[in-house]
């Protein structure tokens, strides 16, 4: 875990929470588990900003602070536009998002919400996003539920993740990518 926690310091400039909680306290097998998800994220074929903007929306709706805190951090990191997701609480009617921002947020609000889709928010997202797209967007609202779920179930708060990546921005230090 040393290893670990030393990444994680160099990455995020401290010791994230879910690391210290449980990740220190469950087999190497859930590490390997979380690694795989990231991985996983990494070959999508959406645009990064409508990945951060679903798992942001998904961890919004579930309350999951540290999920939100980490989000924006990233969000943060990588230029993306910021305004877009101060503008989640109103995105149905946002200019900032796209047609198909908002079916995909659509979609992932009301499978979050309601555990089930209309067929209408169905039809809509596949007006703007081919078959494998729409995959990609029930794995991030699925695999979002479990990184919320963790952390919400051992009582993880946010790390403060955004003011310490806007320092960082700030002072020119460069972080890497969830």
């Amino acid at each position: 875990m040393k290893l670990v926690y030393a990444v994680s310091r160099r990455q995020f400039g401290k010791v994230l929470t879910p690391l210290k909680v449980y990740a220190a306290r469950l087999p190497n097998a859930f590490g390997t588990f979380y690694g795989k998800v990231s991985a996983l994220d990494k070959k999508l074929h959406l645009a990064r900003e409508t990945v951060f903007l679903i798992r942001e929306q998904v961890a919004r709706i579930n309350v999951c602070l540290f999920c939100t805190d980490i989000g924006r951090a990233f969000a943060i990191r990588e230029s993306m536009n910021e305004a877009k997701f101060d503008a989640l609480d109103e995105y149905k009617t946002s200019s900032l998002l796209s047609d198909a921002e908002r079916a995909a947020l659509d979609y992932a609000t009301e499978l979050t919400r309601d555990k089930q889709v209309s067929q209408g928010t169905f039809n809509h997202l596949g007006s703007y996003y081919s078959e494998r797209e729409i995959c990609e967007i029930v794995w991030l609202v699925a695999s979002e539920h479990v990184y919320n779920i963790t952390n919400i179930g051992l009582n993880i708060h946010s790390d403060l993740l955004c003011d310490i990546t806007k320092r960082s921005a700030a002072s020119g230090q460069a972080v890497s990518a969830r």
